[in-house]
């Protein structure tokens, strides 16, 4: 196919200097976002006899080495931590699927006295900035007695207000049709909710299953103030340890980079073909 006969969603042809100003732009964002992480890649596989600041810079290491992720591996308990954060990850997707789940249907087909407040209050959620709020958790994390626990850190995030307002927008696009139908057959709400309403956003699921894995999995701020013992320390905060110890060997930061993103980038490629579909269940009514 030449650039001549291409042609967009409505079958109009696109012009050559447009179709090129796209790509460019498209290879501009690539660099932009990818472009780091490859540069990590390349220096967590450099070996310490290579100069990763040359100029003009190097990309491909000369001679890889994967040394840089054993000395990670020796310098702190890196699986015992990446654990940590995967026991928090999967709970909170877990947490979040289904509490955002039952939350956005009763917002979305349930008919009932404050309704409209109720989604008010999780509109509202989204505008507080967690600095604003992150002395009250910490107060109610220690009156519970939570406090350097991994429960800990899951609580405040397990219902996020987002993932619930996605969720309520992918029940409000069903056909009220379809679940009109199994009321008259005398399915009752959970039957509806189950059977007919749930299938129908395994798409939104996983976006909210993405959203919420990427969240326990990178956060930092939460797990710093209400974590104290090393044992229960995630991911995040061992690696800025090792950051902060060995902050003049990049090679050794760059491998702890790459071991930290590296369960995102698997965990995102499981769910991408449900994760675009999800989006558009989720973003045409509000």
């Amino acid at each position: 196919m030449s650039l001549l006969s291409i042609t967009d969603a409505e079958g109009r042809r696109i012009p050559v200097r447009q179709l090129l100003l796209r790509y460019v732009l498209l290879l501009a964002v690539l660099v932009l976002t990818v472009g780091p992480f490859l540069w990590q890649l390349s220096t967590s596989l450099k070996g310490p006899g290579e100069d990763i600041f040359s100029s003009p810079p190097k990309f491909l290491p000369s001679h890889p080495t994967l040394d840089n992720y054993t000395r990670v591996a020796d310098t702190i308990p890196v699986w015992d931590y990446a654990l940590n954060s995967l026991k928090v990850a999967t709970a909170n997707v877990v947490t979040n699927c289904v509490g955002s789940a039952l939350a956005g249907y009763a917002l979305a087909r349930l008919r009932y006295r404050g309704r409209r407040a109720a989604t008010l209050a999780f509109i509202l959620a989204m505008l507080v900035p967690v600095e604003g709020i992150i002395i009250a958790q910490f107060t109610t994390m220690r009156e519970l007695g939570l406090n350097n626990t991994l429960i800990g850190v899951l609580l405040p995030g397990s219902v996020a207000a987002m993932n619930v307002l996605l969720m309520r927008n992918a029940f409000l696009n069903l056909p009220h049709e379809v679940e009109e139908a199994a009321f008259i057959d005398g399915a009752n709400v959970w039957q509806r909710f189950f059977r007919i309403a749930l299938p129908s956003v395994r798409g939104t699921l996983a976006v909210v299953a993405i959203f919420a894995f990427m969240g326990a999995w990178d956060d930092f701020l939460w797990p710093l103030i209400v974590l104290s013992d090393p044992a229960n320390f995630t991911l995040t905060i061992g690696l800025n340890y090792l950051h902060g110890t060995f902050a003049n060997d990049e090679r050794l930061v760059a491998a702890g980079t790459i071991i930290a993103v590296l369960p995102l980038i698997l965990f995102f490629a499981c769910l991408q073909r449900f994760f675009f579909r999800g989006v558009g269940e989720g973003a045409v009514k509000g």
